[in-house]
């Protein structure tokens, strides 16, 4: 597809027809160890596109504890100054001259995901890991590459994800990082209908969407967490059981007991702390699996596991970073079949900073949703 110039988009979004694109656009820029900053920077004009590039007017975009592993350097991998933001919804604006076979075209509803692009070649990818591909781990939104935190970013076109028709923009966003993301690690539990599962950080952003899904896919579900408002939410959305991290003085003993004596078939962890990756370890039944998709920057992010434990109860012990493209379509379903919601409160993108403080001190039930288009 030939992009028309940006003095000639004229093109309809919503029955409502877009004026030329501006020269300049406000955007949050993260800067290793500062509080992200609201900046003017040039918007990235038509002609500027290769070919498989596009430009997204974004609309809103999700606050993700990731963010503040990328501003704190804690994986070592951030290049700032970079735009924040990994989660997105908006519409394409602009794709690049000589793009060829294009999934997306001018005016469509498209999602944002924490890997803005990948090979679609490699072994990795042809396997399904496109998380895995040497590609998309060299270009990741607000982290290696431009995010969503601003009005306008360039994304890939053939790893953009289509929004459905009916779905709200803002209750959608957070499903393209932390729907994706719990929603694979369900699938890679090896969790059978009438399992139990223990989802650590089941309040957040995370884990209160994966109650959700592990309900629909049915799963028994034991939610850890802390706070009567996330016990209440959690309980409110399906799961059995509850157990306080901040109020039990054996936590190990009291999810095996909410188990039944066992302990769970299996552990989701989704949270930056090693601990409850630990715990789980202990408290899992035999031939469980634990997947872990928190990610615990390498100064206390060690996994201790008594090989003889490991070997005498058969344990699994998954790593995943987040879901493939077939993933994403199959979590977005389920939203649309009204399966999933996502529990969000939307805030202006000026109140980043207070977003990200929020969510790094573990005060968001739910999931903190930026608007970003004025």
């Amino acid at each position: 597809m030939v992009l028309r110039s940006s003095s000639e988009l004229g093109s309809v979004i919503d029955g409502m027809v877009m004026s030329p694109l501006p020269r300049v656009l406000k955007a949050v820029i993260a800067t290793i160890k500062e509080d992200l900053v609201i900046k003017e920077v040039n918007v990235i004009q038509p002609s500027e596109l290769a070919a498989g590039e596009c430009l997204v007017k974004v609309e809103y975009a999700g606050c993700c504890h990731s963010d503040v592993h990328v501003k704190n350097n804690d994986w070592g991998r951030t290049q700032t100054p970079v735009i924040g933001g990994h989660e997105g919804v908006g519409h394409v604006v602009a794709i690049g001259a000589n793009t060829v076979g294009s999934p997306v075209k001018v005016g469509d509803r498209v999602g944002m995901k924490w890997f803005a692009n990948a090979c679609l070649k490699c072994e990795m990818c042809r396997l399904g890991f496109e998380s895995c591909c040497t590609l998309a781990r060299q270009q990741s939104h607000g982290n290696t590459v431009d995010g969503t935190f601003a009005e306008y970013t360039r994304c890939w076109v053939d790893y953009l994800t289509p929004i459905p028709d009916g779905l709200d923009s803002a209750a959608v966003t957070p499903l393209l990082c932390a729907g994706l993301t719990i929603y694979k690690a369900l699938k890679l539990s090896n969790a059978k209908p009438g399992h139990w599962v223990a989802l650590s950080g089941a309040g957040g952003g995370l884990g209160h969407l994966g109650i959700q899904f592990a309900v629909a896919m049915g799963l028994r579900v034991i939610a850890i967490d802390t706070g009567t408002e996330k016990k209440d939410l959690c309980l409110k959305l399906g799961a059995e059981k509850w157990v306080d991290f901040a109020e039990s003085k054996d936590i190990v003993k009291d999810v095996q007991e909410a188990a039944g004596g066992l302990g769970p078939h299996a552990a989701i962890i989704a949270v930056g702390n090693a601990l409850p990756f630990n715990q789980a370890i202990m408290y899992l039944r035999s031939a469980a699996t634990l997947v872990a998709i928190g990610m615990p920057g390498p100064a206390n992010g060690i996994l201790n596991i008594p090989i003889a434990l490991l070997v005498s109860k058969c344990l699994n012990v998954v790593g995943s970073a987040t879901g493939n493209r077939q993933d994403m379509a199959e979590a977005l379903d389920f939203m649309a079949r009204g399966k999933v919601n996502c529990h969000h409160e939307i805030r202006d993108f000026k109140e980043v900073n207070n977003a990200l403080k929020d969510v790094s001190e573990g005060k968001v039930k739910g999931r903190i949703v930026l608007k970003i288009a004025s």
